[in-house]
């Protein structure tokens, strides 16, 4: 198997491989690619964007120019933390799209989307993004490009109204609640009655994760806006004892500062977004690490 680098001069698959591997331990990109990104960005090799066409037409008409699709991917090992692997897994991989974003003149990555292949690999998970390097009419090259999970549109909307999108803000948490036993003798009755300490618990770990997202949006900005979240309850079986449960949440937005704001209190809220089509709750994940159920062709966020 054989490509093409910005010289035309043919390479192997091995000699590419081989330069990532250099590039990686060197955290910087290989020469093929800073080469294509640069291309793309002078008008000599042709753009792709993750943009709609309806998105693209109204980018340019607000002075947005799409200049070239940019990733990142870190398969990551994260050991017994799962609340620290996933924030450091996302946030990897968010550091080597700007590499690509900067190697491309951009001033911002728009439409981010975070995938992860749905492969059982112990104690590890891959991590990936993808979005639309952009660069904004009248702005030179930015020396730190925005990552932005909104899309094009709505970051110069928010632009015009004195928001500033400055980044991706992530936060997790994980927990077990141990030898949980319900007893409905207990209260008097069968019927139906809230199970307070379950809970109590999973009420825990959301407000965990939001703080922790809270937490990291402070190095950014003074909001965010929060709008992709995951979340899962695992019931484990121990046998002839009560059954453990595993809870884990994470939330993910777009971090801003907005100056009109900047006097109030930051505060976060969490509501039920009570969408249409068949609920996540009945899809059938499997147990384990690799906690996020997207497949390879699925359009959207996590």
């Amino acid at each position: 198997m054989a490509t093409f680098g910005q010289s035309g001069q043919e390479q192997t698959q091995a000699e590419r491989q081989a330069k990532w591997e250099q590039a990686l331990n060197r955290d910087v990109l290989p020469d093929f690619v800073t080469g294509r990104l640069r291309e793309a960005a002078a008008g000599r090799l042709p753009w792709m964007s993750t943009m709609t066409p309806a998105e693209l037409l109204l980018s340019q008409e607000l002075g947005i120019r799409p200049v070239a699709m940019v990733s990142g991917t870190c398969w990551y090992h994260y050991g017994w933390s799962w609340t620290n692997g996933h924030p450091e897994g996302w946030h990897s991989a968010l550091d080597r799209m700007k590499q690509e974003a900067l190697a491309a003149g951009a001033n911002a990555v728009v439409d981010v989307k975070m995938r992860t292949l749905n492969l059982r690999a112990e104690d590890s998970m891959d991590f990936t993004v993808v979005g639309t390097a952009v660069r904004v009419e009248g702005l030179p090259p930015s020396t730190n490009p925005v990552m932005a999970t909104v899309s094009a549109v709505e970051f110069v909307r928010l632009l015009k109204e004195g928001i500033v999108p400055t980044g991706v803000s992530i936060g997790a948490n994980y927990d077990w609640l141990t030898s949980y036993s319900f007893n409905p003798t207990a209260s008097g009755t069968w019927w139906n009655q809230p199970l307070d300490e379950l809970s109590d618990f999973w009420r825990r770990v959301r407000q965990r994760a939001v703080r922790n997202l809270r937490e990291d949006t402070r190095r950014l900005g003074n909001g965010v806006l929060a709008h992709t979240n995951f979340g899962q309850l695992i019931k484990v079986e121990r046998e002839r004892q009560p059954p453990d449960f595993l809870g884990r949440f994470i939330v993910i937005g777009t971090a801003i500062h907005c100056q009109r704001l900047a006097e109030l209190a930051s505060r976060i809220d969490m509501v039920i977004d009570m969408c249409d089509g068949a609920s996540p709750l009945n899809d059938v994940t499997p147990h384990g690490h690799n906690a996020y159920p997207v497949d390879n062709d699925e359009e959207g966020a996590i």
